[in-house]
């Protein structure tokens, strides 16, 4: 199968299977393909789907996202993990509105230079905005190129990138360049998929090198599994008799940046001292909870959540900076570190935060 025939194979098939019904495809300006791209990473459709209706009911243009608060913003992005994203989101609007006054660059490098927009991004919002021709590498196109050519070696190494980057480019047309983009992301999405691979179905069977060796699922190369670290905190949940909770606001540098969380502590022999410290000798008690695991990408963290409940109806912390005392039954956008999120929604529905 010839280079030409690759994308015609596969522009047919898209024609007749591919997804076109997408909320980011209805009225598909640069700025509802931007946000949609960014969601995508590293995060599956029907996951992104429900998010990115709200985020656009909320956040409809570049200028409406850019002068909203961060909070607001992570708010919206609760849940959806990977929060950097959320953060480099707002502070490309921003950047947007200040330098290319409100409009996305049609130029590949000024895009790559913005916050959370890397070669792949670019290209995919160049390619689907505009019409513009440039390959992209997102992990779908990875795995249907390791496979269709039997690429070896795990693909975040620099020399096997490097051969998928040139692959890709070689397979792109220059004509329905939009087309092609969404094509061989939804091959990899609907077909050509990481576990159980349709091949039967597959306009690129008949000359797909792993196909032809029964070895469809050994491509791409897994990465080399690490153990990863176990690390241990402590999450105070701090409740006064109003029922609200104590939260504060994390640094934006390190895990859950800019999101509010509980206050922590090493371990629960150290609630009762970090209670003292901050609230000044008022009386409280503790019920500690299971441990839970929240895993990262480098390492897992084991969660001890301990209900502290404090005897006065409001009460003002001492020698902390940047906090609320929060109430779950309410409206508030503020943007909550998942476990806390999952932690309050508990609260709420166990009675607790309504004393």
């Amino acid at each position: 199968m010839s280079t030409q025939t690759f994308s015609q194979r596969l522009l047919k098939w898209f024609d007749q299977y591919g997804r076109t019904d997408l909320p980011w495809q209805q009225n598909p300006t640069a700025y509802r393909i931007w946000v949609s791209e960014i969601m995508l990473q590293q995060t599956q459709v029907n996951t992104v789907i429900p998010y990115y209706q709200r985020f656009m009911e909320r956040f409809p243009d570049m200028q409406t996202l850019a002068v909203a608060s961060l909070d607001e913003v992570l708010h919206y992005w609760t849940g959806l993990g990977y929060y950097a994203r959320g953060r480099n989101l707002h502070r490309t609007a921003q950047k947007i509105g200040t330098d290319y006054k409100n409009n996305l660059p049609t130029d590949l490098e000024k895009l790559i230079a913005l916050p959370g927009i890397g070669r792949s991004t670019a290209g995919a919002i160049l390619a689907l905005a505009y019409g513009q021709r440039h390959p992209i590498l997102d992990g779908n196109v990875k795995r249907v190129l390791c496979r269709y050519y039997a690429v070896e070696g795990w693909t975040g190494e620099t020399k096997v990138a490097n051969e998928l980057w040139q692959l890709s480019e070689k397979n792109t047309p220059k004509q329905r360049v939009a087309a092609y983009t969404q094509a061989i992301m939804d091959l990899g999405a609907i077909i050509c998929t990481r576990s159980r691979p349709q091949c039967t179905v597959c306009p690129l069977h008949k000359a797909c090198a792993a196909h032809k060796m029964g070895e469809e699922t050994a491509y791409p190369t897994k990465k080399p599994r690490k153990i990863l670290p176990v690390k241990a905190t402590t999450f105070i949940m701090l409740q006064n008799q109003c029922g609200e909770i104590l939260l504060e606001k994390r640094p934006i540098k390190g895990i859950w940046g800019g999101l509010w969380s509980f206050p922590e502590c090493p371990t629960v022999d150290d609630v009762p001292v970090w209670c003292q410290q901050h609230f000044n000798n008022i009386s409280f008690k503790c019920d500690t909870w299971q441990t839970l695991r929240h895993t990262f990408t480098h390492f897992h963290l084991d969660i001890t959540p301990v209900l502290v409940s404090i005897e006065v109806k409001m009460c003002q912390a001492v020698n902390l900076t940047e906090t609320v005392w929060y109430n779950a039954t309410q409206s508030q956008t503020y943007g909550l570190a998942a476990p806390v999120a999952r932690l309050t929604q508990q609260l709420t529905q166990k009675g607790e935060l309504l004393l």
